[in-house]
């Protein structure tokens, strides 16, 4: 009888082969057909950069300098010009107060952008914290922020009826941010998704079309921030300048930080390498990138715009945008000429 140990029985294994520089795979090498959209690369990088703590100083001096200047400027010319003239001096002097006034306002309303923004987030936190607890009086108190938020918009009377209607027959956080979403966010999404369609077919048309440099970049950064500007009016944010730039840098920021504006193997690099580049020239093939690049945009502008998390209803899809988008716009130029008829 053999002798028998106590202990755990240990069962070799065959090691599987180290991977050696030798032995790896290949790295596989970029399509060199494949379009790179170059001048939405340069408009996202160029939103998202921040600025360092030295230019911020720098600029912030030389504004503060140049309006002390301006302003003792003008006081010496209004008090002289009232010792010289005193009507044309109290002209100016309404003039520079009328100047003063319109500055203000539009002060006003840069601040008053940025709260309503501000607001927007809250109920956005609020609706996924009450979502994430399944807490049915969050939800109801995200309800309430949504009807004070579009009571002045005429267009959503009907949707605020309905939902009015049927809120006390839901008990769940889930369906009543649901209902929400069907009853009041659904017709402001189609609405977004006709914007952001404009402006990637916009993008697609000048980078297809104008030769001069740095055109298509310019073009491409001044219709993204004119689409989140406008994504954010429609879902009640009504962003002024500033607030828009504010939410052009977090989106670009977003999307750089996440390699997003790059052509992979995902939907861009799929329109981008299909049969359309295939009968179309390479300024084409780049304007369909950058305008693929810029529905990628606007979607992400939308999650980021939107006061409800997508709960109940579908996230756009940037495939289904970008065909309504970009279908038909180059197939002219893209067909072969036609064959003379026999005689």
């Amino acid at each position: 009888m053999t002798d028998s140990k106590d202990g755990p029985v240990l069962i070799e294994l065959d090691a599987p082969a180290r991977e050696t520089p030798a032995t790896a795979p290949p790295v596989p090498e970029p399509d060199p057909a494949l379009p790179e959209p170059a001048a939405m690369q340069m408009a996202a990088r160029l939103a998202a950069r921040k600025p360092s703590r030295l230019g911020r100083w720098f600029w912030s001096l030389a504004l503060a300098l140049v309006g002390f200047v301006v302003s003792l400027a003008a006081w010496d010319f209004i008090t002289g010009l009232l010792d010289r003239n005193p009507v044309l001096g109290l002209a100016a002097t309404v003039l520079v107060a009328a100047f003063v006034i319109v500055l203000l306002a539009i002060t006003l309303r840069e601040l008053a952008a940025f709260a309503r923004l501000r607001r927007v987030d809250s109920i956005h936190a609020a609706a996924e914290e009450a979502e994430a607890r399944d807490d049915l009086e969050a939800a109801r108190g995200v309800l309430r922020q949504l009807k004070r938020l579009y009571a002045g918009r005429d267009e959503m009377r009907w949707g605020l009826s309905r939902l009015a209607e049927r809120e006390a027959e839901i008990f769940d956080a889930d369906g009543l941010i649901g209902l929400a979403e069907a009853e009041l966010l659904a017709p402001l999404d189609k609405i977004a998704s006709r914007e952001i369609e404009m402006a990637a077919r916009q993008v697609a048309t000048v980078t297809a079309v104008v030769p001069l440099a740095l055109a298509d970049v310019v073009t491409a950064l001044t219709a993204n921030i004119r689409m989140i500007r406008r994504i954010a009016e429609v879902y009640g944010g009504r962003a002024g300048a500033l607030g828009a730039w504010r939410l052009t840098r977090a989106v670009m920021t977003h999307l750089v930080a996440t390699g997003a504006v790059a052509v992979g193997d995902d939907l861009v690099g799929t329109v981008a390498g299909g049969s359309v580049l295939s009968k179309i020239s390479r300024r084409f093939g780049e304007g369909v990138v950058n305008g693929a690049l810029t529905a990628r945009v606007g979607v992400a502008a939308v999650e980021v715009c939107r006061p409800l998390p997508f709960v109940s209803q579908k996230r756009p899809s940037v495939g289904a945008i970008v065909k309504r988008a970009l279908t038909g716009l180059f197939d002219k130029s893209a067909a072969p000429p036609a064959a003379p008829p026999e005689g």
